[in-house]
């Protein structure tokens, strides 16, 4: 059966962003609510309300953007095999496929077998690759229609291509739909990860504070 013993799994790159993109996107989304329906804050005192809304919105936006490229640039460079980009694409090797349809079955209650991981599980690191995808979309857009506030900027002429791709309301339509799917996603994560605490007791949800899981060896 194998000793229990403590693994360092989340290294501290990985912990900050992770924190850091939740903050962000707690924010981003009630302040891009109000920014969308500006009516919400007409009865506010302040006269400038939308104006601090629209602040905050941008500064959260810039630290997702950092967060995000931060996570991506660590995928890359760390030797923590967790932690890298081959984790978020299972699906370019057999065993991580086969490690896929186990997690599937397990997922949809055709399996009662857990897909216990040190890491990510296989089904998990390709739900991320996809979220980083919508994060990549969300900053994309984001960006592009802040870049309006000055048509001849250099952030407009670096942004302004995706113009050719989306009209300014399909821009903001994109960005609107996008926030949503990351609210789903953060409810399943919650769900998820805490389902995979209960059933694995490897100590999921501590380890995004301390870094550590709780494993079983393989003797």
């Amino acid at each position: 059966m194998g000793h229990l013993y403590e693994k360092y799994v989340w290294e501290v790159p990985v912990r900050v962003t992770h924190w850091v993109n939740m903050l962000a996107i707690i924010t981003l989304t009630v302040t891009g609510l109000f920014i969308g329906s500006p009516k919400t804050v007409a009865l506010t005192p302040s006269a400038f309300a939308m104006g601090w809304i629209r602040f905050i919105h941008f500064v959260s936006g810039y630290a997702l953007t950092i967060s995000v490229l931060s996570r991506i640039y660590w995928a890359v460079v760390t030797k923590n095999s967790y932690a890298g980009w081959r984790e978020f694409f299972p699906v370019l090797t057999r065993d991580g496929r086969h490690k896929m349809l186990a997690a599937f079955k397990y997922y949809t209650f055709i399996s009662r077998k857990v897909p216990a991981a040190p890491g990510h599980n296989a089904l998990a690191g390709t739900a991320y690759a996809v979220v980083f995808l919508l994060y990549l979309v969300m900053i994309g857009t984001g960006f592009a229609l802040y870049s309006e506030r000055a048509p001849n900027g250099i952030l407009h002429k670096a942004m302004g291509w995706l113009f050719w791709l989306f009209s300014n309301q399909g821009m903001r339509l994109t960005h609107h739909c996008v926030m949503w799917l990351l609210i789903a996603f953060a409810i399943h994560h919650v769900y998820s990860a805490w389902l995979m605490d209960v059933k694995e007791k490897g100590g999921v949800m501590s380890s995004i504070f301390s870094g550590y899981k709780t494993v079983r060896s393989r003797e």
